[in-house]
């Protein structure tokens, strides 16, 4: 069990664990998943951790095939400016490896803003905390469990 299983758990709403055998070699773990799962690219999502120019960490959620503007999460988070977050600090931050992190159950809560596009599927897939373990659930339950906002962020 991880920390992001555990918490679904916990609050009780309805997700599927999905696992398959990871390849070191990948050169990305999202679309890794997308084609071992089966699953369109666009309904799995990424979990990338950003600095905002206050040295603040947030929380990016956006499907695995797309790149984040940082202009658009910058301004979605009322921020000046964002960049990618150091990955000691995301580690720390998160207590998740990168490629294996997931945006529920991290040891931080922080701000996170999940892109627009989740909002089309019925659920979506975002790491279950591990590389190879993906967590389905509907895109509103994972709002709530990390206390998210909806914008557009993805390009």
């Amino acid at each position: 069990m991880t920390p992001a299983i555990n918490l679904a758990k916990q609050r009780k709403i309805a997700f599927t664990v999905h696992q398959y055998e990871h390849d070191a070699d990948a050169k990305s773990f999202g679309l890794e998943a997308s084609e071992k799962l089966g699953i369109p690219a666009e309904q799995v999502f990424k979990t990338l951790v950003v600095e905002l120019d206050s040295h603040e960490l947030a929380v990016a959620i956006i499907p695995v095939n797309t790149s984040l503007s940082m202009k658009l999460m910058a301004k979605s988070i009322n921020a000046k400016k964002v960049s990618m977050a150091n990955p000691t600090d995301v580690e720390r931050a998160t207590g998740y490896v990168l490629g294996g992190v997931s945006p529920l159950g991290q040891k931080k809560r922080l701000k996170t803003i999940v892109d627009t596009s989740a909002q089309t599927f019925p659920s979506i897939f975002v790491s279950a905390g591990r590389r190879g373990l993906e967590i389905e659930l509907a895109a509103s339950d994972l709002i709530a469990l990390v206390n998210a906002k909806y914008a557009l962020i993805a390009q």
